[in-house]
């Protein structure tokens, strides 16, 4: 039976689980090189656009894009692989060095080119793309290379990653040794595969084709949820594997289970796509890291279309972080209200934004467990002395260190929800640090506020305020009205009846 799953309940927190999962990835490395440009004229040579080159950028590609995306989720990654002895090879040996929480074994092989793919981009759109590459398979040498130095990182590893793009790394006679060694070390692997023949791949834990794929290698189309389960039933049996996950565009994600039968579909979640370069491997990248933090499939693969998602709404060979994930999936628990919920990055470009039309803006921050009218009247005596009101909102993980581990008594989707409901409130910016002093350092609001309990001196972030020559507000308080008593008082009448 097909299903759409809606409920959001473990996927935050398996975003959060996702930090430093060791994740070992093998397949072919490339080199993404973007050179980008204005087209103003046409050449006289040829009917074709002259491209006036402003700025070149390279980054990892294809298996190396998967491990800058483990990276940028809170993972762990090794990579294994081949590069040839040439420019392209060492400028990724050098991107490389500059990755945090990545370590890499890769092979040069004299006489190998390196994968180069070049994109040339004006105005947004790609106009051409030249590769330079050897598809060669490997010698057998080089092949029982790589499988020891898989052996000896596979302990370590939480999961692995096959990203096969047929440039000769995961050949006929490497891959099943590969999946031999992990299955008998009992690690979970995605594989990603380029060969028409599923079989390739028999024993692992999760296939993951785009549609193309799919149809080439089973003969069915995939142009409807209906088909799409159809084909995935018969890639999955091909393939051996416990679970098949397709890539499917702008129709989003299929997921087909064997044990029980099950087919799950995701539809797309990106409001606008900019380039689906590299799209694949950053939800290879999503999917390893949910199952290694122990999600159903279900789970992992409707992560894995969100970072998808989030993927192709970007430019270039992107990565999405962990950060953005939860950001998103925030927005769509608030559906109506994630207008006004947004990531220190977004509130930052609105404050930019916000000053550049000479409004002012202010900031005040606080737990708004249980909103009541002193939390009310706060907020509009702060809107009264800005044009702009962000509210930084603790999370619950903040609160519990700060008040203990019976609060929150809402959880913070549920208070940023009520937040999002007054008029005084612009945005909202929650924070899992004990103080807000990094937001007010990085929004600079030119008034912070606080309650009058407070003075000026103990309010947080009002010397960095004052000294660029902000200043700060004390709002009166209104009598009677407190989370800590209401809850004191909740709990007297429980213990009295």
């Amino acid at each position: 039976m097909a299903k759409t799953p809606t409920d959001k309940t473990g996927l935050a927190e398996l975003i959060d689980r996702f930090t430093d999962k060791q994740v070992l990835c093998v397949g072919d490395v490339m080199l993404d090189r973007y050179v980008y440009g204005a087209v103003k004229r046409i050449s006289p040579e040829a009917p074709i656009p002259i491209l006036a080159i402003d700025s070149e950028r390279s980054m990892l590609g294809a298996a190396g894009n998967v491990v800058r995306n483990i990276v940028a989720l809170g993972g762990r990654a090794s990579l294994l692989g081949v590069i040839g002895d040439d420019d392209a090879g060492h400028e990724i040996l050098r991107l490389i060095q500059n990755e945090t929480r990545l370590e890499a074994d890769l092979l040069t092989v004299p006489g190998r080119q390196t994968t180069i793919k070049t994109r040339y981009v004006a105005s947004g759109q790609q106009l051409l793309r030249t590769d330079s590459e050897d598809s060669d398979l490997l010698s057998a040498p080089y092949e029982d290379k790589l499988l020891r130095a898989f052996e000896a990182q596979l302990d370590d590893a939480a999961i692995v990653v096959l990203s096969d793009y047929a440039k000769g790394v995961l050949s006929p006679r490497l891959l099943p040794l590969l999946i031999e060694k992990a299955r008998k070390a009992q690690k979970p692997i995605i594989a990603d595969p380029k060969s028409e023949d599923f079989g390739l791949y028999h024993g692992v834990t999760v296939l993951k084709p785009n549609a193309i794929e799919t149809e080439r290698a089973t003969g069915l189309s995939c142009a409807t949820n209906a088909l799409a389960e159809t084909a995935g039933r018969k890639a999955l049996a091909d393939a051996g594997a416990d679970a098949l996950v397709i890539t499917r565009s702008e129709k989003g994600m299929t997921l087909v289970t064997d044990t029980p039968p099950q087919a799950w579909h995701f539809k797309p979640q990106a409001a606008e796509v900019f380039d689906v370069s590299g799209a694949g491997d950053t939800s290879s990248a999503a999917l390893a890291l949910a199952m290694a933090a122990t999600a159903t499939f279900a789970q992992a693969a409707e992560l894995a279309n969100l970072a998808g998602s989030l993927a192709v709404a970007k430019m270039g060979t992107a990565v999405v972080t962990q950060q953005e994930m939860t950001h998103a999936l925030q927005a769509q628990a608030l559906e109506g209200a994630e207008s006004k919920i947004k990531s220190l990055q977004q509130v930052e470009e609105a404050v930019d934004r916000w000053r550049a039309k000479g409004l002012s803006v202010g900031f005040t921050n606080g737990c708004f467990d249980l909103l009541h009218p002193g939390h009310v009247s706060l907020l509009a005596q702060a809107k009264e002395q800005c044009d702009r009101l962000v509210v930084g909102l603790n999370t619950d993980a903040s609160i519990k260190r700060l008040k203990g581990e019976d609060r929150p008594v809402n959880p913070e989707m549920a208070r940023a929800v009520v937040l999002a409901s007054l008029e005084s409130v612009d945005q909202i910016v929650l924070f899992a640090e004990d103080t807000p002093l990094n937001l007010i350092e990085t929004i600079r609001p030119d008034v912070l506020v606080k309650g009058a309990d407070y003075t000026i001196e103990t309010v947080v972030g009002s010397d960095v305020v004052q000294s660029y020559g902000g200043r700060v507000f004390l709002a009166t308080l209104k009598p009677g009205h407190s989370t800590t008593s209401t809850i004191a008082k909740l709990s007297d009448k429980k213990a009295a009846s």
